[in-house]
């Protein structure tokens, strides 16, 4: 893929409210791209309102969504999908992405739940898909998900990943750590597992932190700072899918800006060492 085809490029943070002050006062960032919670940000006014609106039309933005449940038993929320399409067009939002996985029934559960590995479950996770690209006009990304345990599991989650991608056809948010968090858990080779992605519809990529419970067992919390084997998964990607926009999540245990400003850069790093060993020079083109 051409990087002129990726919604944004080089290396993003996702932002956080207690961010704002830091960044209003400084011009100059290595954050190439923000990314935001859509469901955080819709209906808010006053001063968090007007400072969002001034950071999106300063920098380019995504969006990666919290409730969507796109495999979820209860009806997609049409009415959420409609303020959600105000939103993304009022903030030119680059891209919108959400998770492949449900969190809502009768009400809004605070995990992320596996959607089960079945044919079944293809076919309705991709109605579903195509279903919200209809409505807000766009194509989105799905992320690869860290779980926990597979129930009723009839095939292996590559296969279904790829299954719901190529159903749907929509594109994929590739998540690095819950690649590696998975292979822990699960006993899978995360390399061989990489290498098994469509390529031609990888957006951009997440990293993260998270705990290291047991030898075996890995708990998804985007919590820490990212640990060297999900650094070096990183390179792997880049060395296989050459060089994507990449964003470093922190969702809780936040550090002051600057520490998180020192991953970000650590991103540009490895981006720019495998942009010179593959002669991609068109990244920020």
């Amino acid at each position: 893929m051409s990087s002129q085809q990726y919604p944004v490029h080089g290396a993003g943070l996702g932002l956080r409210r207690s961010h704002i002050g830091a960044l209003a006062d400084q011009t100059t960032q290595p954050v190439s791209f923000w990314e935001v919670a859509p469901e955080n940000w819709i209906g808010v006014g006053g001063r968090y309102g007007k400072q969002l609106r001034e950071l999106t039309e300063k920098f380019p933005f995504i969006c990666h969504g919290l409730s969507l449940s796109i495999g979820g038993p209860s009806p997609l929320d049409e009415a959420f999908l409609q303020r959600l399409k105000r939103f993304l067009h009022e903030h030119q939002i680059r891209y919108y992405s959400e998770h492949l996985s449900y969190c809502s029934d009768d009400g809004h559960l605070y995990d992320l739940l596996p959607i089960p590995f079945t044919t079944e479950a293809v076919h309705y996770v991709a109605e579903r898909i195509r279903r919200v690209q209809d409505i807000l006009e766009r194509r989105i990304a799905l992320e690869n998900v860290s779980y926990y345990a597979a129930p009723g599991q009839e095939m292996m989650e590559i296969d279904f990943i790829n299954a719901v991608l190529q159903e749907a056809d929509c594109d994929l948010l590739l998540d690095v750590n819950n690649i590696y968090v998975n292979s822990v858990n699960h006993r899978y080779d995360a390399e061989a597992f990489l290498k098994q992605l469509p390529a031609a519809r990888i957006r951009y990529i997440h990293i993260a932190g998270h705990y290291r419970e047991a030898e075996d067992l890995i708990v998804d919390t985007h919590g820490a700072d990212v640990v060297d084997p999900v650094w070096q998964l990183l390179e792997k990607m880049y060395q296989h899918f050459g060089v994507i926009p990449t964003l470093l999540e922190r969702d809780f245990n936040l550090p002051p800006l600057a520490e998180l400003l020192q991953e970000v850069e650590i991103i540009h790093t490895l981006q720019s060492k495998w942009r010179n060993l593959s002669g991609d020079y068109a990244q920020h083109a």
